[in-house]
């Protein structure tokens, strides 16, 4: 028998052609609750360092009717604690933040010392096609269908971003001159 997470690394795998990730693993800190795993390719896609959590969707919210999620970020730095960063949020906010788009998290400090960036939005990954983030099922055999991921890009963003976003929008935010994968850029409002 194949189990949940065993389906969704194979999804993963199949999602990186077999490039072997880096796994770093996140202590629960919820009753109850695995812990939160994080997975980093190095280098993808080229040039930039990409993280997916496994351990949130282990979790319930009342807005996750169609699948639960995970986390993925994109960014052109080789720092873990980008990964880090994320793997936190992924296991301190689960069951508590929808994690859906639009939503903007404040992380309340400098993610790393080299970027300004303080918080976080959420939005579709960029890195991969809606096909290959939308309703993974990880379903045992003969539950199949009913046990969904769906893979939700986070994006790390500067203060006065996320309050605007808070207040305008994310379409309003997303559509102005910004790279979503540079951590040292400068605030695009």
């Amino acid at each position: 028998m194949v189990s949940r997470i065993e389906k969704y690394l194979a999804h993963l795998d199949r999602l990186s052609r077999g490039r072997e990730p880096r796994f770093f693993p996140v202590e629960s800190t919820k009753q109850g609750l695995n812990g939160v795993t994080e997975i980093v390719y190095d280098d993808l896609p080229d040039g930039l360092s990409t993280t997916l959590t496994y351990g949130l969707s282990l979790a319930e919210h009342p807005d996750w009717r169609h699948g639960s999620p995970e986390l993925c970020i994109s960014v052109n730095s080789a720092d873990v604690i980008w990964a880090h960063a994320v793997g936190y949020l992924a296991e301190q906010l689960r069951g508590t933040v929808p994690f859906a788009y639009g939503n903007t998290i404040d992380f309340g400090e400098r993610i790393t010392p080299a970027s300004e960036m303080t918080a976080f939005c959420v939005f579709a990954p960029i890195v991969l096609d809606r096909d290959d983030h939308l309703g993974i099922d990880v379903g045992v055999p003969g539950d199949e269908g009913h046990d969904v991921i769906n893979i939700q890009g986070i994006y790390p963003i500067h203060e006065v971003e996320r309050r605007f976003i808070d207040e305008q929008g994310l379409e309003a935010f997303w559509n102005r001159d910004w790279e979503p994968t540079d951590v040292s850029r400068r605030p695009a409002v």
